[in-house]
């Protein structure tokens, strides 16, 4: 569990960096590429802009100066000879002169009809002034600028005669791609920079909470000891001063809980220890008013024998009072030996007088290294439970599984038990039933306590089940507890089945 444990606070410390990493790089890289845009966009547009009013300006400057000197309506040569002046002015431009049918063109080879749309010589020739149009031809970007010429009479008439000017865009579109890229390969160091960031930040928050975790994980594998340094003041420091002041109540508690465990083990062996004298004395004397109950009143006989089953059934208390303070002290002991558990199983029974109330299925020839002695008890208290509380027939199976384990069952055809009887049945003094008789035992209805003429543990003392699961656990095993698909309730021993080769003494 501790490594398990271990694995988890890495994948959390791990996973909290990776995601304080990405989430800076994530900031940096939105961040960077929002800046891109916004000065991409800005510097495009200001670059349009600055070409789009300079074109306009020029244009109309250059249409006033040569337009003073033109005759209209003119005819084709004269309105060559007006777009080559106004070509002249303007640089590498395509100028084109429009007069009713007439066009004229500054560049003879240029091809302006794709150029100039008809949306912008409908606007021109609409009047109002210059007007402006971008245009995509042949995969190049062009500002196409027109504007109607007016006479200069005042009432500003139109004179039939538009000029238009194409500019290339080329070189402002590669001055913003240019800029444009040098944003993104600035960009790269960016990221880096909130990388590196992000693992120093990481390093920072995360080192307080690694050792939190490492001190969680020794808490919860029992150094109450375990603390972790306070630095600071700030969530992480307030974090680690609380983990402190629960470890030390956790430490405290604890500390008081053995203690009143110890004492209350001490009290109960103490109590139990104290009482084998007087049980001695009233068990000698109730043995001797059994052996005349014959000879007295009805009553008085009665009375007699009453005495002696009580006296009987407070001296097994007593001794499983005391075997289960040694279980918890950790005194117990096996005494283990090469043993033929089927030969086991049925010792027992003869010793109880139970051979003929009992079904057996014993597999021979299971030997293995087990306390004989302890063994014998958690057959004694499984079939006088299933005899006491169960219906014949009672059927004890031994089984040794895949050669690994074995498993020794003891079934019956009675009322069962409850789920919650299932759940508790092995706690001590447990009782499902308050109305059964002060002889039923720990699991109440379904007691778990076998009949004692032979000194085994349990008959009504309410502590047999417990005792028997707690020498399975001694073994190394376990005991279950289920209901049979066609009535009754089954328990079943499982021990590692341990070959004589690999005897050991155990520790309780």
């Amino acid at each position: 569990m501790r490594r398990s444990l271990g694995r988890g606070s890495r994948r959390l410390v791990g996973g909290l960096r990776v995601r304080l990493v990405v989430t800076f790089v994530l900031v940096a890289l939105v961040s960077a590429v929002t800046a891109t845009a916004l000065a991409y966009r800005d510097a495009r547009t200001a670059v349009l802009q600055r070409t789009q009013n300079t074109a306009v300006n020029d244009l109309r400057e250059r249409v006033a100066v040569v337009g003073a000197g033109l005759d209209l309506p003119p005819d084709q040569r004269s309105l060559s000879r007006f777009a080559a002046k106004v070509s002249e002015g303007l640089g590498a431009r395509i100028v084109v002169a429009r007069h009713q049918d007439l066009t004229a063109v500054s560049d003879a080879y240029a091809d302006t009809e794709g150029r100039i749309t008809a949306e912008l010589r409908a606007v021109v020739r609409s009047g109002g002034g210059a007007r402006f149009q971008r245009v995509q031809w042949r995969g190049d970007p062009y500002l196409v600028v027109g504007t109607p010429v007016t006479y200069a009479d005042g009432d500003r008439r139109t004179s039939g005669l538009e000029v238009f000017v194409i500019t290339d865009l080329r070189a402002e579109r590669d001055d913003t791609a240019a800029l444009l890229d040098s944003v993104r390969t600035g960009t790269v160091p960016v990221v880096v920079l909130a990388a590196l960031l992000a693992l120093l930040a990481a390093g920072t928050v995360l080192r307080p909470v690694r050792k939190l975790g490492r001190a969680t994980r020794e808490l919860a594998a029992g150094d109450l000891g375990s603390r972790v340094a306070v630095r600071g003041h700030d969530e992480l420091a307030d974090l680690a001063r609380t983990f402190n002041e629960t470890a030390d109540a956790l430490q405290e508690s604890d500390a008081e809980l053995r203690a009143q465990e110890a004492k209350a083990r001490r009290f109960v062996a103490d109590v139990s220890h104290e009482l084998r004298t007087p049980l001695a004395a009233m068990t000698m004397v109730a043995t001797v008013l059994e052996e005349d109950a014959d000879q007295l009143p009805p009553d008085a006989a009665h009375a007699a024998r009453t005495v002696g089953a009580e006296t009987a059934r407070l001296s097994r208390l007593v001794e499983d009072l005391m075997e289960i303070s040694r279980f918890d002290a950790g005194a117990v002991r096996l005494d283990a030996t090469v043993t033929d558990l089927a030969d086991t199983v049925r010792a027992s029974l003869a010793l109880r007088g139970w051979t003929d109330r009992v079904t057996v299925e014993l597999r021979e020839d299971v030997r293995a290294v087990v306390d004989r002695r302890r063994i014998d008890v958690i057959v004694a208290n499984l079939v006088g439970n299933a005899l006491r509380h169960g219906a014949p027939p009672v059927t004890v199976t031994l089984a040794a599984p895949g050669g690994e384990r074995v498993t020794l069952e003891v079934a019956d055809r009675g009322p069962g038990l409850p789920p919650e009887a299932r759940e508790r049945v092995f706690d001590r003094f447990y009782k499902a039933d308050a109305a059964r008789t002060r002889s039923t035992s720990g699991g109440g209805d379904r007691g778990g306590d076998g009949p004692g003429e032979d000194g085994s543990f349990g008959q009504g003392s309410g502590l047999g089940m417990a005792i028997a699961l707690e020498n399975a656990r001694l073994h190394g095993g376990t005991i279950e507890v289920a209901e049979r698909p066609e009535g009754g309730a089954v328990f079943t021993l499982r021990l590692p089945l341990r070959h004589p080769e690999e005897e050991e003494e155990g520790d309780g």
